[in-house]
């Protein structure tokens, strides 16, 4: 009976697309305010529309050339069937088409939410946190159809059998995963290119106002957060939730095998727990509402108050659905586990990068000695920032493994069997975590949204009391926006661990004997070194990559504001087309490389030194990614809001010494929390994909 069931995914994604229509209508309801507002909403829909095209343009070029790399593999009976390429395909164009909907979306709120912030704060709220649930509804809704669909093809079609359809399905995350990192690391370093610029040469030189129109680089730097935090943010969380999904699956049919109704149920319940989901993010978006003299705690707590609720509905219904799917209690209490760690990882990152709480605000008291102290402060409280997503996700793990009936027991007479299925809890924890990513993504993808409607609000000239309201909302963004990437790197953990041992299942069944996985095993700890270090190189790279986009954007404006007479005086136009395409340009060819890292250095390795060289490889990327995100990601968000925060009045506010020295702070922080750290949680899993899908290769081709 429980085989007959899948189509509920479909019905799951009915719900979220449904939704997410509805709410596009509402925003796109709204006035867009007056011609000069709608004319600035133009020129960085405009903007965003051309850099998408030329990066998807790009991408596609790579994906046609790996498109067929992957057919010649299916010839050659390296894979394990042909539907693989076009899976990869699919997970790739869903991917780029869920940042796609979500950046048009955004792009159209940005003046309305200006517009609407004029009227009320609560009003400005609504239109920008709605514009964000069409992003995360988008992401949930096309990630079921994605996965329901193949499934459905594989089952009723190819006439596969349960196992086939898991150790298949396990492949297709790559395409989606690929995109993804494409998207992140291209949209980060355009963004924070134009962003770095502007900060540097208009606030710090010039010593005007963020978003003067006075600044060429304004326009780019609305551009980036559309093209960054919004399209590269909704690719990467599709491939998040598609992954958690497809991992479980295998997980579940390695641990269930045995029992034919029990494997079609393990594979059922994470889309269920998904469909679940949906359900409560609808209803916890209704919650979000303020008051008009609202402030950042009051704001942040009527968000918290929808992603918590959604979390509670999710945990109440999930134990009767799991226990009619399961017959036992063990996976409902792994799910429990995933969605207790998300939430406590989302807490722990707001109290580490909010001006509300005091690690934030003590960075901001150390701008009083200058910026190196800043920086240094800064730095510290990233590292220190990892402890908590750490312990969290390590107890998780943990409780997860235990409960779905691993042991920690190695000596056991069914070790292997009761450790299967200890990692079947583990693949369910990370779809449990995952499991209300529509309003935890709205909450997240709103956040640009306010950053672009203040951006609107300097631009256009509006009261004081407007921008004193877009303000708020833009500073809730930067704690929202941490927090969702700190949600993404947990739950990217928990993937990375399930798509590794997805991973070494494969390669068992491809090799003629067991591989040796010991950490005495020499290929295995070169492979642990390769992959701390793939992790550095890659965060180098994208940092890098800022860099020199950055200084272009740097040149460019002093060049304008040195050769076009007028523009500090108000009278002329800078040529903000110039920054907008120089950054395009930059972004575009920084980020082929350090994406293609993620797809080399695993084959490679495994080439060279063999299977198990690249379990190694998955262990280290997995473990220094994790933490490296963190503290690039924790860090980036308070150097951001000490800004804001001292911006706010304190410390001197605006023109200060503080304020000048905490402006570098938040510039170095910007490629750490809005590029480096968050592409590094789709490159752990890329790696794994990556290495699933070559397998075949690997294990036939090796030096050693």
């Amino acid at each position: 009976m429980l085989e007959n069931l899948f189509w509920i995914g479909l019905v799951g994604a009915a719900i979220a697309l449904i939704f997410a229509l509805t709410q596009a209508k509402k925003v796109l309801g709204f006035s867009e305010g007056n011609e000069l507002m709608q004319k600035l909403a133009a020129s960085i829909r405009k903007g965003a529309n051309a850099y998408l095209k030329r990066q998807y343009t790009t991408v596609a070029k790579i994906f046609i050339i790996v498109f067929i790399i992957l057919l010649i593999l299916a010839w050659a009976k390296m894979l394990d069937n042909w539907f693989i390429p076009f899976a990869f395909l699919t997970g790739g164009i869903y991917s780029g088409l869920a940042g796609f909907i979500g950046m048009k979306i955004a792009t159209s709120a940005n003046a309305r939410t200006a517009n609407a912030a004029h009227e009320s704060l609560n009003r400005g709220l609504n239109v920008a946190f709605s514009s964000g649930a069409v992003m995360g509804f988008t992401v949930v809704g096309l990630g079921l159809l994605d996965v329901s669909i193949w499934f459905h093809i594989l089952k009723y079609i190819a006439h596969f059998e349960a196992a086939k359809i898991a150790q298949t399905m396990v492949m297709f995350g790559m395409g989606a995963s690929f995109m993804a990192l494409f998207g992140r690391v291209g949209g980060g370093i355009f963004t924070k290119a134009a962003d770095v610029g502007a900060d540097l040469v208009g606030k710090v030189e010039a010593g005007i106002p963020e978003d003067d129109p006075r600044n060429p680089a304004t326009i780019a730097d609305n551009v980036g957060d559309n093209v960054g935090d919004v399209a590269g943010m909704g690719a990467d969380l599709y491939e998040s939730y598609v992954g958690s999904i497809l991992a479980t699956f295998a997980l579940g049919a390695a641990a269930y095998g045995a029992d034919e109704k029990l494997t079609w149920g393990s594979m059922l319940l994470p889309l269920v727990i998904a469909v679940v989901g949906v359900i409560c993010s609808v209803l916890g978006t209704f919650l979000v509402r303020t008051r008009e003299d609202a402030t950042q705690k009051s704001l942040l707590a009527t968000l918290r108050k929808g992603t918590y609720t959604a979390a509670v509905l999710a945990a109440i219904i999930g134990a009767p659905v799991t226990y009619f799917i399961m017959g036992s209690w063990g996976p409902y209490i792994a799910i429990l586990a995933g969605l207790i760690a998300g939430c406590a990882i989302g807490y722990f990152t707001e109290y580490y990068t909010s001006d509300t709480y005091k690690p934030t605000q003590n960075l901001a008291v150390s701008t009083e000695t200058g910026a190196a102290t800043t920086i240094i402060g800064g730095i510290s409280l990233g590292m220190l920032s990892t402890a908590a997503p750490i312990i969290i996700i390590g107890i998780a793990i943990i409780v997860s493994f235990l409960a779905a009936g691993g042991s920690l027991a190695t000596n056991g007479e069914n070790y292997s069997e009761l450790f299967s299925k200890g990692l079947y809890g583990i693949g369910i924890a990370a779809v449990g975590m995952l499991s209300t990513l529509g309003i935890t993504l709205a909450t997240d993808a709103y956040g640009p949204v306010a950053d672009n409607a203040g951006g609107i609000a300097e631009m256009s000239g509006l009261g004081e009391e407007v921008r004193n309201r877009t303000d708020a909302l833009d500073s809730l963004g930067n704690t929202t926006a941490a927090t969702g990437k700190g949600f993404a790197i947990g739950s990217a953990a928990l993937t990375a661990l399930a798509l590794l041992v997805s991973y070494v299942d494969v390669v068992k069944v491809r090799m003629d004997h067991a591989p040796d996985l010991s950490l005495t095993n020499p290929a295995v700890l070169v492979g642990l070194f390769v992959g701390a270090m793939l992790t550095f190189v890659f965060a180098a790279l994208t940092m890098s990559g800022v860099q020199r986009a950055a200084q272009s954007i740097v040149v460019e404006v002093r060049r304008q504001f040195r050769e076009i007479a007028g523009i500090m005086e108000g009278k002329a136009d800078p040529d903000y087309a110039s920054c907008v395409d120089l950054c395009t340009k930059g972004a575009l060819h920084e980020m082929v490389v350090p994406s293609l890292l993620a797809i080399i250095v695993p084959v490679v390795t495994g080439l060279i030194l063999g299977a198990e060289a690249v379990v190694g490889l998955l262990g280290g990327v997995t473990v220094t990614g994790f933490v490296v995100a963190v503290f690039m990601s924790n860090a980036g968000g308070a150097w951001d809001n000490a800004k804001k925060y001292i911006e706010s009045g304190k410390h001197g506010g605006k023109g200060s010494d503080c304020h000048k020295a905490a402006v570098i702070g938040d510039t170095v922080g910007d490629p750490f929390k809005d590029t480096s750290g968050p592409s590094l949680n789709i490159l752990i899993k890329l790696c794994s994909t990556v290495s699933i899908v070559f397998s075949g290769l690997i294990t036939a081709y090796h030096l050693f």
